[in-house]
């Protein structure tokens, strides 16, 4: 299943890629589950994010890495994968773009996801499309112009 989510920000794609960083990591995660963050190595090509979920009962380990990332003059983006993924999923690609827009750019969140069976995998939909809706002002905030 997928689901995209495209927000505009004040600032040009270039700044914004820096900012993507361990710190934008910590303030983008939703508070449920909390989220420690184990390992944090960036946005290139064979850097890894472990994390660690807390479901209050018991915690489970997310490993993804990063598969592919480009800079060029429209765009830049990444693509995570898990390579360890909580039990609620067989499957996750999120790719990461941030698109230049004149001065200014939009991130855009894709997401390809699937839980261990067909009905997880629709029940999850809503929780994660509310997740990254999250984002959207936490990333409005973080890259206006100041």
């Amino acid at each position: 299943m997928k689901i995209i989510i495209s927000t505009p920000v004040e600032q040009d794609y270039l700044t914004v890629k820096e900012g993507f960083n361990e710190n934008l990591f910590l303030q983008l995660s939703p508070p449920f589950p909390p989220v420690r963050l184990l390992r944090f190595d960036g946005s290139a090509k064979g850097d890894s994010v472990i994390l660690e979920l807390d479901f209050l009962f018991f915690k489970q380990k997310w490993i993804s890495t990063i598969t592919d990332d480009q800079t060029d003059e429209k765009e830049f983006y990444f693509i995570d994968e898990g390579v360890e993924l909580p039990f609620f999923l067989k499957k996750w690609k999120h790719k990461h773009r941030i698109i230049r827009a004149g001065n200014q750019s939009i991130i855009r969140d894709e997401i390809e996801f699937q839980g261990p069976f067909g009905l997880m995998t629709l029940l999850l939909y809503p929780a994660l499309f509310l997740q990254f809706l999250y984002r959207k002002p936490i990333y409005k905030k973080i890259f206006r112009i100041k």
